[in-house]
């Protein structure tokens, strides 16, 4: 299942929490080879990760770590402006409309739906908190996914060549591109509805609302 849950509710899920940053410290530090910080526990955090992100976590049947990415919104400090304002024109991205995605994550062992459930999250998301696009930065590795899983985003700059390139892109909401991405997934939209209505309730409240 879908959990969404902010940074200082992961103490209650410690093996999911230990999963995912062991997991992205597997994936980014070692079979990417990204110049990223692991810490002495094996995880892969950085200062995004202090100021109570979003996660969006697939949790499978056992209780561990699937996949996940972070959220925040780009009212604050977000990578695409920080770290990759010079691929966006120039121009930061900044609207309360507007939230980044980073640390796109999947496990060794993830389920073959993982990638197109999480990335579900993300048009639910849209859908539920009234957003018109997510940003996101990503590697060379991504775009065949973006497009196996029916939901490719636009792509505002890229730099690097091959395993090295990286690039900002938007995806506009779309509810045809969530029911592509549902059916691709074999995740009833009715049922990823359920997950997000109980992580934010009937009212779709959420905290990034005093940030905006």
């Amino acid at each position: 299942m879908l959990r969404y849950l902010y940074a200082d509710e992961l103490h209650k899920f410690p093996i999911l929490a230990d999963g995912m940053f062991q997991d992205r410290a597997d994936q980014f530090k070692i079979r990417l080879g990204w110049d990223v910080y692991v810490n002495e526990k094996g995880e892969e955090r950085d200062r995004y990760d202090d100021l109570n992100p979003l996660y969006v976590i697939w949790e499978e049947p056992d209780g561990s770590h699937g996949g996940s990415m972070r959220v925040l919104p780009t009212t604050g400090p977000v990578m695409v402006n920080d770290i990759f304002g010079h691929l966006t024109g120039g121009s930061p991205i900044r609207s309360p409309l507007i939230w980044e995605v980073t640390r796109f994550c999947l496990s060794r062992t993830a389920s073959p739906h993982t990638a197109g459930a999480i990335m579900l999250s993300g048009g639910e998301m849209m859908e539920g908190f009234g957003l018109t696009h997510i940003a996101g930065v990503f590697d060379a590795r991504m775009i065949r996914i973006y497009r196996l899983i029916g939901s490719s985003p636009q792509v505002l700059g890229t730099e690097g060549a091959g395993h090295e390139q990286i690039s900002v892109g938007l995806w506009p909401y779309s509810a045809e591109d969530c029911t592509r991405v549902a059916d691709r997934a074999g995740i009833p939209r009715d049922l990823s509805r359920l997950w997000f209505k109980t992580a934010f309730g009937p009212a779709k409240q959420h905290r990034f609302a005093l940030s905006a």
